[in-house]
């Protein structure tokens, strides 16, 4: 998975544009810049996005192209951003140190995916925000379609609205819905697809 990564980001151009995804970045622009972990960043694009608005943001992803590409990009807005290379099981954060998680088409292997959502409410601040999108498990008609739009092609590592609840059970629910989008990220997230929308509050 690592050299799939790696393979994707190392184009000149990026892979899903320069832009922040349009969920998270409506969701973020609501509160009060603070703290943020942004998991499985790729290139950069939402990290930045959120240094733009004054936040502190922290970042991992197993690319290391993908955090080369997210220096060039935190250089060209003259911004700083702290990106590590690694897994969340490699990696180390203070217990309740973010006033934001921002969980963007993180499609995490199903074998670990739940203790992955275990670890990040820890790391997730009491009153915090966790801003979640991703493919619902009825995106895979989208992609048999149109494989332009992107997203796993393992029903697995997709998301249901059932899944979001039984992980999520310490967050008070603010949005939980499924919608069909029409997206235009670069180069990969091209077309209609089918997603999940989260924001959930720490209780």
């Amino acid at each position: 998975m690592k050299e799939f990564w790696n393979e994707r980001y190392s184009a000149e151009d990026f892979a899903y544009g320069e832009e922040p995804n349009k969920f998270f970045k409506e969701q973020l622009s609501k509160l009060k810049p603070g703290t943020i972990l942004l998991p499985a960043d790729g290139e950069g694009r939402n990290g930045v996005s959120a240094a733009k608005l004054g936040w502190g943001v922290e970042c991992f992803d197993i690319s290391s192209e993908g955090k080369n590409k997210a220096d060039l990009l935190a250089k060209k807005y003259d911004l700083l951003i702290n990106y590590q290379v690694g897994s969340l099981e490699e990696l180390t954060y203070e217990k309740e140190s973010f006033d934001v998680i921002a969980l963007v088409f993180t499609h995490f292997h199903p074998s670990i995916r739940a203790e992955y959502h275990k670890k990040f409410m820890e790391l997730l601040k009491p009153g915090g925000f966790l801003i979640s999108e991703t493919f619902s498990k009825e995106h895979i008609a989208y992609n048999s379609v149109n494989s332009k739009v992107g997203g796993p092609k393992d029903i697995d590592f997709l998301s249901s609205l059932e899944q979001i609840r039984e992980e999520f059970l310490e967050l008070d629910i603010v949005e939980l819905y499924q919608r069909e989008i029409l997206l235009n990220e670069g180069a990969f997230h091209i077309g209609k697809g089918d997603v999940v929308r989260f924001v959930g509050r720490k209780k």
